[in-house]
């Protein structure tokens, strides 16, 4: 088991990296945790202990984020979990959604959680030992899901480079773990944590059934508890190699089944043809 006792969370003051970081305070960790605002970050995890160190970071100024990280490691001495958990949802159809809006997007759950790894990862190096969690979605395995393909894509981006990212350091003895989270009961689908297109086109029936599904009935009454969410991720955290891909929630569980048995059809559909395109002998 190992005794990695200081985290590094972004986003933490709202949805699962609030979560966690309170719980981890009450089990007696180091905590530097990050918010756009540190007054915001202190309200929400109300609590004074030394253990917790409250930071005001913009996500996608690797400046900033450097800063903050020297100040965390200044502080507490070391780094030993990172979590990149700072991320928000945008709703619309790929037509709909402006290039801004998915820049901005892109900006924020993809390289943002770069900054912070570009940023981490010499001192996780020297010490030869860490973990990093990056928070995905289901979304980012699995996009069949009208209304959320730009926010699907950067989830698949994450998706992506930590899995490269997992290879990359391991000779350095620096574990990494996507997290794909299903519905968890936090604050993640309130208004300023997801986003809705400027320029709605009404001919997206579907896209608009989606969106209002999400606000109105699915928000506040998803499946998931988020402390148990919390719980996992602490306990993985201690193990000597977690596996790589860790789904949330046993929604999480059944969406991923149904694409990964969606695939395999696909592929058995046109085995034949497509395997029987190499140079002949």
């Amino acid at each position: 088991m190992n005794t990695r006792k200081t985290w590094f969370i972004t986003g933490a003051s709202k949805g699962l990296g609030l979560t966690l970081t309170k719980k981890l305070l009450e089990q007696g960790y180091n905590v530097a945790a990050t918010s756009r605002t540190v007054d915001a970050l202190r309200n929400a995890v109300a609590t004074e202990t030394p253990n917790f160190l409250p930071l005001a970071m913009n996500i996608v100024d690797e400046a900033d984020v450097k800063k903050a990280v020297d100040e965390a490691i200044a502080h507490f001495g070391s780094i030993d979990v990172v979590v990149n958990n700072a991320g928000y949802g945008l709703i619309g159809g790929l037509e709909e959604l402006s290039d801004e809006e998915a820049r901005t997007n892109f900006d924020v759950n993809v390289f943002g959680s770069l900054n912070v790894i570009r940023q981490a990862l010499p001192h996780l190096r020297a010490q030869h030992n860490g973990h990093i969690f990056n928070i995905s979605s289901i979304g980012g395995f699995s996009g069949g899901f009208p209304a959320f393909g730009i926010y699907c894509a950067t989830k698949f981006a994450v998706h992506g480079f930590t899995e490269s990212l997992s290879h990359e350091v391991k000779p350095f003895a620096i574990n990494v773990s996507l997290v794909m989270p299903g519905y968890f009961r936090t604050n993640f689908l309130d208004e300023g944590s997801i986003v809705t297109p400027k320029n709605e086109i009404a001919a997206y029936e579907n896209v608009r059934e989606m969106q209002t599904a999400h606000q109105q009935n699915i928000n506040a009454n998803q499946p998931g508890d988020p402390e148990k969410a919390a719980e996992v991720m602490i306990s993985v955290a201690q193990e000597e190699n977690p596996a790589i891909h860790l789904f949330l929630g046993a929604d999480a569980y059944r969406t991923a089944e149904i694409k990964i048995a969606s695939v395999q059809k696909d592929m058995k559909t046109y085995r034949q043809t497509a395997t029987a395109t190499g140079f002949e002998n």
